[in-house]
């Protein structure tokens, strides 16, 4: 079984890489499942209901999201009805959506588990993801040794101990929210897939997808102003899981590819 996870996608220059070349990625690399972390989707900051439906159309299976998800107060009704969108699992038990989701790729039964991180998160205070990771596991298993875990946290070190406290458990913990691939992808000794962060879908000429002059002046100054999309060398990101029968990892491979595409649908927009 092979699972692309997509890296963050950041506004329509992310829309527009994945609309031009998720298809192609998919179709070369015999990919079963497409996972992307969707949060920064809707001017890079949330996820609105029209991009969603928008990127499923365009072949993402699930999309998770960290601590953006609910910034479009639409996404907490519609969450409720689209249980292929995740919000962290650590959330409380009584807010909308869901952390977790079974679903049949193949002949095989896969659980994608999405947690937030602790550290450099001020914009919500959850529950502590190891403890809810670490008390799901025998749950999970008993139902399946397919385990996706995407972890989106701030720090790295914060994320290679979730790896390595999963590991043997999980068959991939892959790392989000940074936005920047990083250069340490690999199986851990166990078995589990393991990247601290799988970039984004977005402008690599950017900080962060936006555009890198409003961030020079609100880190210069101290005071806000807002964040605009860039489209300066457009890319698709993220990495290639390749699973054995056991649910064990075999590879995990990067993705970075240009997108020469310079088109959105007004509809995707």
């Amino acid at each position: 079984m092979k699972i692309l996870f997509l890296g963050e996608i950041v506004g329509k220059a992310g829309l527009m890489a994945v609309k031009s070349m998720l298809k192609p990625v998919v179709r070369d690399n015999g990919v079963d499942l497409v996972i992307a972390n969707a949060e920064g989707v809707t001017s890079g900051f949330g996820l609105g209901v029209q991009h969603a439906m928008t990127l499923f159309k365009y072949g993402i299976d699930i999309l998770t999201g960290g601590e953006k998800i609910f910034y479009k107060l639409e996404m907490q009704e519609f969450i409720n009805r689209k249980d292929r969108i995740l919000r962290p699992a650590n959330y409380p038990e009584a807010a909308p959506g869901r952390g977790l989701k079974y679903l049949n790729v193949g002949t095989q039964k896969v659980c994608v588990l999405n947690l937030l991180g602790m550290a450099d998160m001020q914009t919500v205070h959850l529950a502590n993801p190891f403890i809810i990771a670490d008390n799901l596991m025998d749950k999970i298993l008993a139902e399946t040794p397919f385990v996706l875990v995407v972890f989106h946290a701030s720090m790295t070190a914060e994320k290679g101990t979730m790896g390595y406290l999963l590991d043997g458990r999980a068959s991939a913990v892959i790392g989000t929210h940074c936005k920047v691939m990083s250069a340490d992808s690999r199986i851990l000794e166990h078995g589990t897939a393991f990247i601290s962060d799988n970039g984004r879908c977005g402008s690599f000429m950017s900080v962060g997808g936006f555009l890198p002059e409003n961030e020079i002046y609100k880190m210069t100054y101290g005071t806000f102003r807002r964040s605009f999309e860039c489209f300066d060398d457009n890319r698709l990101q993220g990495v290639i899981v390749t699973l054995g029968d056991d649910g064990r990892a075999q590879a995990i491979e990067p993705v970075n590819m240009k997108c020469t595409d310079k088109s959105v649908e007004e509809s995707d927009r």
